[in-house]
């Protein structure tokens, strides 16, 4: 398994560098999978949906139709990380409302908050640039989750 990352600043150069990619994994006896395969044109600063790339005969989806995780980031066609600090609150919410329900005592709900729920959010808060104010409402949440 190897990864790949062909740029090129015209459409018609980008078409012929997936041709000849194409070709030489024919030559190597080898495949793309295009679904696995990601496309993101950017035009004057802002993503181009018109543009699409094929190769072995199969359309390249965009990022914008099919995210990507990669080394624990998403990536698409948005290039800001506000909707991924969204997105941690929420996952935030429903990891204590999930350790709420179940029937442990209450020192084992604060030992599944310290070692399970913690490290899952601290790799988004990491991996993002996620504002302070979310933060702060995840450990607000987290504080009103202990009290109880």
């Amino acid at each position: 398994m190897f990864n790949t990352s062909p740029e090129s600043s015209k459409k018609d150069e980008t078409r012929r560098m997936l041709t000849c990619l194409d070709v030489l994994m024919s030559w190597c006896r080898m495949e793309f999978k295009p679904k696995k395969s990601r496309s993101l044109s950017i035009r004057k600063g802002k993503v181009d949906e018109t543009m699409t790339f094929t190769v072995a005969e199969q359309q390249i989806p965009t990022d914008s139709q099919e995210p990507i995780k990669s080394l624990g980031r998403w990536y698409g066609s948005s290039m800001k990380d506000t909707r991924r600090g969204a997105k941690t609150l929420e996952l935030a919410s429903e990891s204590l409302l999930a350790i709420n329900k179940c029937g442990l005592q209450g020192k084992f709900k604060i030992w599944c908050l310290q070692f399970i729920i913690i490290p899952k959010l601290l790799w988004p808060l990491l991996v993002y640039d996620i504002c302070s104010t979310t933060v702060e409402a995840i450990e607000a949440k987290i504080n009103k989750y202990t009290r109880k």
